[in-house]
C-alpha cells in the first residue's frame, strides 16, 4: 500500500482555527488527522501541506518509520513549531488509518483500553458574559448541572494584552486586577463547592513577583491546579516556582513542551505533579504515549490541552484511554455549531465524559463539503489569549 495524496483543510474553530487533514492511499483506506495551532494557523496549514508532500508513496502502516524520518528531515529547521504541529497531524492520521486496515479502535494500536468513558474537564465555558463575578458564577453552575466535575479559566484574562501592552506592563497586575481576579476565583469556587476540580490558567502572562503573589492567595481555594505560571524556555525557574509553591499549589505545566526530549528535563527536575502535552502539537498521539509513559515512571499524571477540533479531542480521547496515569482530558465547552457537522458521527458526550465507540481507528471520517463551508479566519486575532 502507498501514500497517494494528502488534502489539507483549515477551518474556522471557536477559538482560532482548525488544521485538519486527510490521507489517500492507493488501496482505498485513507486516515483523519488534526494538526491545529494558533497564532498563525496559516503557517500551519502551509507545513502541513508541505510534509504532506513529503510522504507521498511510502507505506502508511510504517507509522514510527515516517515519524522518525519527517522529524529528523525537518529538525534543521527546529525540532517544534509549525513541523511539529504537521507532524503531529501526520501521525495521528497514519494511525487511524493503520487502525482501520486492521478493523480496530485506535486505542487496540496504543496498547489497549484501561477505559472507554474519558473524564473531562470543562474550558471556555465563561465566554457568554463579562468579566465579572455575576457572569462567571452564572456560567460555571449551567457546566456543574450539566455533569462536569471539573473546570478551567483563566480569571487574569480582564487584562488587556492587545499587541505591546503586555510587554509594556511586564506582565504585572495592578492590586485592582489582582483583587478582581481572586475575587472572581473565590465566587466561582463558592459557586461550584468544593468537590468540583477548578483549574487556574495564567498562559504564562504573569511574571515571577505576580504568579507568586497570585499562587499563595488562590491556594486558599483548594484549586486542583495552578497552570503554566512562565513561559518553557527555562525549567529551572520553574522548578523555583515549584519550590517556594509547594506544597500549598499542584502545578501543572506541558502545553508548550513537545516530545520526549522537551518534557526530560521537567520530569528529571520535579517540576510538575501533571503534565499537559497537546497532541496537535507534541509529535501527535504515538508521541504522546511515549511521553506519558516516561511521566509513568515518576509518577507524573497527564491531563492533555486541548483547546483544539474534534478529531484532536478523539485522538487524545484514545491515547487516554490506553494511559495507567491519566488524570482529565481539556474539553471546549462552547464550540463553533459545525463542530459535529464536520465529522460523520458527533463526539459522544455523557455527563462531563467522551465516550469512545469501538469503531475502527478515531471512529470519524471529515466530511469535505462541511468543513469548505467554514474556511478558516486569515486574519490575525488581536487580543488576549484565552
Amino acid at each position: 500500500m502507498k501514500i497517494t495524496d494528502v488534502k489539507v483543510w483549515l477551518v474556522e474553530g471557536v477559538k482560532y482555527n482548525w488544521t485538519l487533514l486527510k490521507i489517500y492511499t492507493d488501496e482505498g483506506y485513507t486516515g483523519v488527522g488534526e494538526a491545529t495551532n494558533w497564532p498563525g494557523s496559516p503557517i500551519i496549514e502551509g507545513a502541513a501541506r508541505h510534509v504532506g508532500e513529503r510522504i507521498i508513496g511510502l507505506d502508511p502502516m510504517k507509522t514510527d518509520y515516517i515519524w522518525t524520518r519527517l522529524y529528523r528531515d525537518l529538525n534543521w529547521v527546529g525540532p517544534y513549531g509549525a513541523s511539529l504541529c504537521a507532524i503531529s497531524g501526520i501521525d495521528m492520521a497514519l494511525l487511524d488509518l493503520k487502525a482501520k486496515v486492521l478493523g480496530v479502535p485506535c486505542y487496540e494500536l496504543l496498547g489497549g483500553s484501561f477505559r472507554n468513558k474519558i473524564l473531562l474537564y470543562a474550558n471556555y465555558w465563561f465566554i457568554k458574559g463579562g468579566h465579572n463575578k455575576e457572569d462567571y458564577t452564572r456560567q460555571a453552575k449551567e457546566v456543574v448541572n450539566n455533569g462536569f466535575t471539573g473546570i478551567k479559566f483563566d480569571p487574569f484574562a480582564h487584562v488587556d494584552y492587545s499587541y505591546g501592552d503586555d510587554v509594556d506592563t511586564n506582565l504585572s497586575l495592578t492590586k485592582e486586577q489582582q483583587n478582581h481576579s481572586f475575587n472572581i476565583s473565590q465566587a466561582v469556587r463558592n459557586e461550584v463547592g468544593p468537590d468540583v476540580d477548578m483549574m487556574i490558567e495564567t498562559h504564562a502572562m504573569l511574571n515571577m513577583k505576580t504568579a507568586i503573589t497570585m499562587a499563595e492567595r488562590l491556594a486558599e481555594l483548594d484549586i486542583t491546579w495552578y497552570e503554566e505560571p512562565m513561559g518553557p524556555e527555562n525549567p529551572d525557574m520553574l522548578k523555583a516556582f515549584r519550590d517556594r509553591m509547594a506544597p500549598k499549589v499542584t502545578l501543572c505545566v506541558g502545553e508548550r513542551h513537545y516530545t520526549r526530549g522537551g518534557i526530560r528535563p521537567l520530569l528529571e527536575k520535579g517540576v510538575c505533579d501533571i503534565i499537559m502535552p497537546d497532541i496537535t502539537r507534541c509529535g501527535g498521539p504515538s508521541e504522546m504515549k511515549r511521553m506519558a509513559t516516561m511521566a509513568e515512571t515518576y509518577n507524573v499524571l497527564i491531563a492533555p490541552h486541548n483547546p483544539n477540533g474534534p478529531l484532536s479531542t478523539l485522538a487524545s480521547g484514545h491515547v487516554c484511554a490506553s494511559l495507567p496515569n491519566f488524570f482529565r482530558l481539556e474539553f471546549m465547552y462552547n464550540d463553533v455549531p459545525w463542530r459535529d457537522e464536520v465529522i460523520d458521527h458527533p463526539l459522544d458526550i455523557q455527563d462531563g465524559y467522551l465516550v469512545l465507540s469501538d469503531r475502527p481507528g478515531l471512529g470519524v471520517d471529515l466530511i469535505e463539503e462541511e468543513m469548505e463551508r467554514h474556511p478558516g479566519v486569515r486574519e490575525p486575532r488581536q487580543g488576549f489569549y484565552v
